[in-house]
């Protein structure tokens, strides 16, 4: 936004909050693209830029704008209300498309004037000395009472010219004030009340309607007549518009509808309720397609669930029970009495049939390798789209259809990624399990040496047997000689020694095989963040930035 905008507004919007109510309708605006009806937003966008378009203009101009049907009178009113002869009537009216503009007041019109898109050579300074064909008096009474006022004549809205009623349609939304001039014969034709009355309800206070031709109606019709208009208003949501019966051939009324028009713009609100009237407009259909509920965070227990189903269809457990078991195998051998270790070598490793031994170096082998895991199941499958599934249906209470469907695209448009991306996380995670413990390598220190000593402590006793000298020759200690002494706690030790260490192996086992579950379960964690969790806050997020907006934007 430049600053010659922004000190625009400021002027314009001194002591009001306009200006925050178009910065929250271009925000909600910008929030919905993609997520609702391309047409919704592009009126939100259109009336946003058209209102800050509006502020930059003069504030001393209130732009009013008189439409009607073919033979309503339209031009004669218009004509009576400039007291001169601008608009030509009855047969003699032009085919041109473009509408007709009396200026009070040329100091700051030429912008605004060229903003509406009225052509020079169908604009009229009413200071000029085109009044000289009136009486000076009237268009003395009109220049002060409408001081500031640009009046614009429309084109018939019904016209066959398609030129027409574009224009028609393109000025009724520029306008500060709408003057509806009805006929007597065809005020309650269904094309004013369902094209423009109608649809214009939340504009109510911008709006005046004008049965004109009442002098054609005996006076005794013309109340009932002025009553039935109103009841049509009343079923079109106008409650609050007023009616005024005028006849501009006659001059009858017209000095009542010029006080009106009068005195709605001598209290300079004109402008402001009229681009109040379409924010509210564009963020009350915004609203509507967005959805009226609250904005909402994505629930913790609902995110465990996926997660955790997306867990188990990575193979999670399977890769726990494997380092447990696994640990347990590797520290196993190293603890255990060296006599019978080969015996555990004849074991498989579990995680090396699942290719899973990747260590620290995991993160640089997981892209050119692929973990052996379980096939995913269907049953698998199937619990994770319902987890997602219920994730969007928990995430959209209270969402418009459309953003619901932006919703579910965001959590289903990477779920082919799931599989892939779930291996290689699985495969790129340390699952500590290629380091033994430090005390195992001190243990398997002591069980050689305990091995050593038996050796040592047979080969002794088996020299003194031979020499028989066993009894007589060898150290004793409590009774009992050295050599067999030695190897007895060799070998008894040894097996007591590897015995204890199955509780310790089983202790490191449950704790390795934790540590890998929490680590497996924080690579699961952020591909769901990723591919499902982050894309449907992303979606939340936005609904709230619309939800909050609006609320500026329609706060009383």
């Amino acid at each position: 936004m430049t600053s010659l905008l922004e000190s625009a507004r400021k002027l314009v919007t001194r002591g009001t909050d306009i200006g925050a109510r178009i910065d929250g309708l271009e925000a909600a605006a910008a929030a919905a693209r993609g997520r609702v009806d391309d047409a919704v937003v592009d009126e939100a966008e259109s009336v946003a830029a058209r209102a800050a378009g509006r502020l930059r203009l003069s504030a001393d101009h209130t732009v009013v704008a008189i439409a009607g049907a073919t033979g309503s009178g339209k031009s004669s009113t218009f004509n009576a209300l400039t007291g001169l002869e601008l608009s030509s009537t009855g047969v003699r009216r032009p085919t041109t498309s473009w509408a007709t503009a009396c200026v009070w007041g040329k100091t700051g019109a030429e912008e605004l004037l060229d903003w509406l898109g009225i052509p020079p050579r169908h604009q009229t300074m009413r200071d000029s000395l085109l009044d000289s064909s009136r009486d000076k008096s009237v268009a003395g009474r009109a220049d002060r009472e409408l001081d500031g006022v640009v009046l614009m004549d429309l084109p018939d809205h019904d016209s066959t010219e398609v030129s027409h009623h574009l224009e028609v349609d393109r000025l009724v939304v520029l306008a500060d004030l709408l003057v509806w001039v009805l006929d007597p014969q065809k005020y309650a034709d269904a094309a004013i009340h369902d094209r423009y009355l109608a649809p214009l309800a939340s504009h109510a206070g911008v709006m005046v309607v004008v049965l004109n031709h009442i002098d054609t109606v005996p006076e005794d019709r013309r109340q009932s007549m002025v009553d039935d208009v109103r009841r049509l208003l009343d079923l079109d949501g106008l409650t609050s518009v007023p009616v005024f019966a005028v006849s501009a051939r006659a001059g009858i009324g017209i000095d009542d509808l010029r006080q009106e028009i009068a005195s709605r713009v001598a209290a300079k609100k004109l402008t402001r309720q009229r681009i109040e009237s379409d924010l509210r407009a564009a963020a009350g259909a915004l609203e509507e397609a967005a959805g009226s509920g609250a904005p909402r965070e994505l629930s913790a227990q609902r995110v465990g669930e996926l997660e955790r189903a997306f867990a188990d269809a990575a193979g999670v457990p399977v890769v726990v029970d494997a380092v447990e078991r696994s640990t347990r195998l590797r520290a196993g051998r190293a603890t255990t009495w060296p006599v019978v270790s080969w015996v555990s070598r004849l074991r498989p490793d579990p995680l090396k049939r699942l290719q899973l031994d990747l260590g620290s170096s995991g993160d640089a082998l997981a892209g050119g390798r692929r973990a052996r895991l379980p096939e995913t199941s269907p049953v698998q499958r199937a619990r994770v789209d319902s987890e997602v599934r219920a994730l969007v249906d928990d995430a959209a209470v209270g969402l418009g259809p459309t953003w619901v469907d932006a919703v579910r695209r965001a959590s289903t448009s990477r779920l082919p990624e799931v599989g892939d991306r779930l291996d290689r996380a699985m495969a790129g995670v340390d699952l500590g399990v290629d380091r033994l413990p430090v005390w195992a390598g001190l243990v398997r220190v002591l069980q050689w040496l305990l091995i050593l000593t038996a050796l040592a402590g047979g080969v002794w006793t088996a020299l003194l047997v031979i020499g028989g000298t066993l009894s007589d020759e060898a150290p004793q200690v409590a009774g009992m000689p050295v050599p067999l002494l030695m190897l007895v706690a060799g070998i008894v030790l040894g097996i007591v020694l590897a015995l204890g260490c199955r509780v310790l192996v089983a202790g490191i086992a449950r704790t390795r095989a934790a540590v890998a579950e929490r680590r497996l379960r924080g690579a699961v964690h952020d591909v769901a963040a990723e591919l499902v969790v982050a894309p449907v806050r992303a979606e939340l997020a936005a609904y709230s930035t619309v939800r909050s907006n609006v609320a500026v934007v329609l706060k009383s």
